[in-house]
């Protein structure tokens, strides 16, 4: 039976012996052994597996399949008979605090606003709820996180009771529906809360330590609710103060004025981006005004390296303003492809669509536009200064 298992007997068992009944092997190769009876708790309802040591040997995944507890191991097993059997404590007691501290949490949510947990998940560094509902204000996780923590220093005994009776099930109020009608097992906290579970818990709320939300996230119409139990809080602690100091050493700022330094330092970010792009809008100009005195005839012509699409379209834009007459082709080579921009004049009546549509092909390219202006690229078959020389031609004839 489910309750004659050693981890729902005594979760704080550390140590124990067992015999093997028979080893196997699963669908994918994977080796295992049986035992007549375990401790190793087996991935069940959001809770993660166990780990430890087998005769020496490390468990790595532990799995109910079809009623019996399969320990896999890490390598090769050839102990036969009785093994001793070595829970690896750290991670079982993380386990059994997070999961107790979701119960809390989950009440919590109900015994205040009524908000029901749909799913569970309980992830090596943080763990999460899904929320029926679409959304949660800061207000309410920070009454919710202070009456879990309220209950967790009243350090209220946790219960288990398996099996109960029609008439003991109608005095509880439980949080939700049971999944199964036989081998029931409650996880009880008095007077807050009662749930069917099949998880391992620590026997008083104390010792789930503190209850931390992290963050929240939407979920379709749910709200996704991250948070850590117990050691996982001075983890967490730990490595945001750890940024925190870095940060505060970057910014040379005490370590409580971190926001400020944050704005002031965007602020003087922003100021220096328009600074720039001031700058560069200036060099614009003064580029347009040199190509214009270059000019051959009514073509405004020019090859470069490494320049952007958008520049060169800025650039183009900037040189028709200019001169209404003009009509200014532009290519930039850029590694492996070419790029052009065509524009012409108010007082030009050259399509240049008709200039993009000739040229294309010749770099296997796509573009688009209008005919008063026009870009694409293609690949890089001939080089920038061969491809203007074509659109020159283009436009000449």
């Amino acid at each position: 039976m489910l309750k004659d298992r050693f981890y729902y007997q005594d979760a704080y068992l550390k140590t124990f012996t067992a015999s093997i009944l028979h080893k196997g092997e699963d669908a994918i190769g994977r080796q295992y052994i049986v035992l007549d009876n375990t401790a190793f708790y087996p991935t069940n309802g959001g809770q993660p597996h166990d780990t430890g040591l087998i005769n020496g040997v490390r468990v790595i995944d532990v799995e109910e399949v079809d009623g019996e507890v399969r320990h896999f191991l890490e390598k090769e097993f050839n102990s036969k008979g009785e093994v001793k059997c070595v829970v690896d404590w750290e991670r079982r007691f993380d386990h059994m605090q997070q999961h107790a501290g979701q119960h809390i949490l989950t009440a919590s949510f109900v015994e205040l606003f009524g908000f029901q947990t749909v799913s569970f998940h309980l992830g090596k560094d943080v763990v999460s709820i899904d929320l029926d509902v679409e959304d949660v204000s800061t207000d309410q996780l920070a009454a919710v996180e202070k009456l879990a923590n309220a209950i967790i220093l009243e350090n209220r005994p946790i219960e288990t009771k398996w099996d109960p009776t029609e008439d003991e099930l109608a005095q509880f109020s439980l949080r939700k529906q049971l999944s199964v009608t036989d081998e029931i097992r409650l996880v009880i906290i008095p007077e807050f809360d009662y749930n069917g579970c099949g998880g391992t818990h620590p026997s008083s709320t104390g010792q789930v330590g503190m209850i931390k939300i992290l963050s929240t996230e939407r979920q379709k119409r749910q709200v996704r609710v991250h948070f850590v139990c117990g050691g996982r809080v001075l983890e967490q602690l730990g490595r945001k103060h750890e940024e925190l100091s870095i940060a505060s050493k970057l910014l040379s700022a005490p370590e409580d004025g971190v926001g400020n330094a944050i704005e002031k330092l965007l602020a003087t970010n922003q100021a220096l981006e328009k600074s720039l792009e001031d700058a560069k809008g200036a060099l614009l100009e003064f580029e347009a005004s040199e190509l214009l005195v270059s000019r051959d005839g009514k073509i405004v012509a020019a090859s470069f390296t490494d320049r952007t699409v958008q520049e060169l379209q800025k650039l183009a834009r900037l040189l028709v303003a200019n001169d209404d007459s003009i009509i200014a082709l532009l290519v930039a080579d850029n590694e492996e492809k070419l790029q052009f921009v065509a524009a012409r004049g108010a007082a030009v009546e050259d399509s240049m669509k008709e200039v993009s549509s000739a040229v294309l092909p010749l770099i296997n390219g796509k573009g688009g536009g209008k005919d008063a202006f026009v870009q694409g690229g293609g690949a890089r078959i001939m080089s920038g200064d061969e491809f203007l020389g074509r659109m020159r031609e283009i436009v000449g004839e």
